[in-house]
């Protein structure tokens, strides 16, 4: 694991110090609230897996903004998300780059079960589908054509022809994802589903979630999932950039959907630590959000920041892919095909459209989706769903760091949903037309053809 070092800053924390006692004669009761303020730990260890939206850890350590509350971090690559969930329970690391289901995953008890809690979300978006080239060659024939180049958004109503003809050959169908709780699961379920293809059901005795599958998913680490298809172990695949594009820039496969065209604006990563964790150093925790906020308002800044990002990212300590491969997905184009390059400028946010803040209405999709697919293997009243988005989400972790960094005059009000509820209300941009209600999960659940609704059971 490569681990990247920024050592503490003494003489800025003696700065601080010596104007915090000079200055307290004067500022009274404000001087006092930031000695309260003083975060409870100050050298800090996170985890990331090598990934694009991984950045706001990046940019927040590069620019210095951990060291600007007071932080001395280390960050630390991990060798996939098992690992780095384990290692964020057990305390190896403070916190980390986690997979939005990871923390209600947890808490739910599917897999590992422990009580892990969000108060940041990372980013919007970030993820593609990808099918290996000869199945790209199989699909083509069945997807429309507009102005001369294939119709986007790329549906699975092709993909299913191809699994149906390969299902009477007696061939199976293969596609990865990176973990059984992971948006790429969800997206990828989600997708497959809308075109008529059962993903597969997991149940109590067998967590490989195949159970009636027409499509049979698999666990990958998301940098060997270009390798695996290449190698035939896999047929396709969902996962985060940059290994997308990678399969482009290899000649190895074709991106055919993002996951912006399946749910525009949808809920990627979150930032991940432990309850006991989040209990015990409150102002730690408040702090590393400011820095977080930071970095990802300095990542939808401008131009000029994403490509210094991607610059930043391409080092071997983080993403180690080449810059032009991260900056093919997080300078405002996507390219499909080799050569068909369309512009995306949504399809990496991190601060944009409330990126940052917990919502419930987020969480309560992620458990919708895992009660769907058979994860929860019991019906749950609509009130089961808040009591758990609400155990898991910490908005006013969130909004105490917001308001701090506005009293700073570091971000204005406008830059958040300072009257939200924690809901985003009635949520379009699905690509199979469906509508979401993050208040109404078991209503939302009743609309759908493949999967568990309410009193269902595999």
């Amino acid at each position: 694991m490569k681990t990247v070092h920024r050592a503490s800053a003494p003489r800025r924390k003696f700065i601080q110090k010596a104007g915090a006692l000079l200055s307290g004669s004067l500022l009274g009761a404000r001087a006092w609230a930031q000695k309260k303020a003083t975060p409870e730990k100050e050298v800090l260890k996170f985890g990331f897996i090598k990934l694009t939206d991984c950045a706001p850890l990046v940019v927040a350590y590069e620019k210095h903004f951990f060291e600007d509350e007071g932080l001395s971090v280390t960050l630390e690559a991990q060798a996939n998300w098992k690992v780095l969930l384990d290692r964020v329970i057990d305390g190896q690391l403070d916190g980390a780059h986690m997979l939005a289901g990871q923390p209600l995953g947890a808490t739910v008890g599917f897999g590992t079960k422990a009580d892990v809690v969000t108060a940041f979300s990372m980013d919007l978006n970030g993820n593609g589908i990808t099918v290996s080239n000869a199945v790209w060659q199989e699909m083509k024939p069945f997807l429309p054509v507009e102005g001369g180049r294939i119709k986007h958004p790329i549906k699975a109503d092709a993909l299913k022809k191809v699994v149906d003809k390969w299902k009477a050959q007696g061939k199976p169908f293969k596609m990865g994802m990176v973990f059984p709780v992971s948006t790429h699961n969800y997206e990828l379920r989600y997708w497959l589903a809308a075109g008529g293809l059962h993903p597969g059901f997991y149940t109590s005795g067998d967590v490989t979630g195949t159970k009636n599958a027409d499509v049979q998913l698999s666990v990958t680490p998301p940098p060997q999932m270009p390798a695996t298809m290449e190698a035939g172990t896999i047929n396709g695949y969902c996962v985060g950039e940059p290994w997308n594009q990678q399969a482009v820039v290899k000649g190895i496969g074709v991106p055919v959907v993002t996951d912006l065209e399946i749910w525009k604006n949808n809920p990627e990563k979150v930032f991940g630590v432990t309850k006991a964790w989040a209990d015990k150093n409150p102002n730690t925790h408040v702090a590393v959000v400011k820095a977080l906020i930071r970095a990802c308002m300095w990542l939808d800044t401008s131009m000029a920041n994403r490509i210094e990002a991607v610059k930043l990212l391409s080092r071997p300590n983080y993403v180690g892919a080449d810059e032009a491969v991260i900056g093919a997905s997080m300078t405002g184009t996507y390219e499909y095909e080799k050569g068909d390059k369309r512009p995306l400028p949504d399809f990496n946010v991190f601060f944009r459209y409330f990126a940052t803040y917990p919502f419930y209405s987020d969480a309560v999709w992620y458990l919708t989706q895992m009660r769907r697919w058979g994860q929860i293997t019991e019906s749950k009243p609509d009130a089961w769903y808040m009591d758990i988005a609400k155990k898991v989400y910490l908005p006013g972790v969130y909004m105490a760091a917001a308001k701090a960094l506005i009293a700073e005059g570091k971000a204005k009000e406008v830059d958040f949903p300072m009257k939200t509820d924690g809901f985003k209300g009635l949520q379009d941009g699905f690509i199979d037309g469906m509508t979401y209600d993050g208040r109404k999960p078991n209503e939302y659940l009743g609309k759908f053809k493949i999967g568990l609704k309410a009193s269902d059971a595999v």
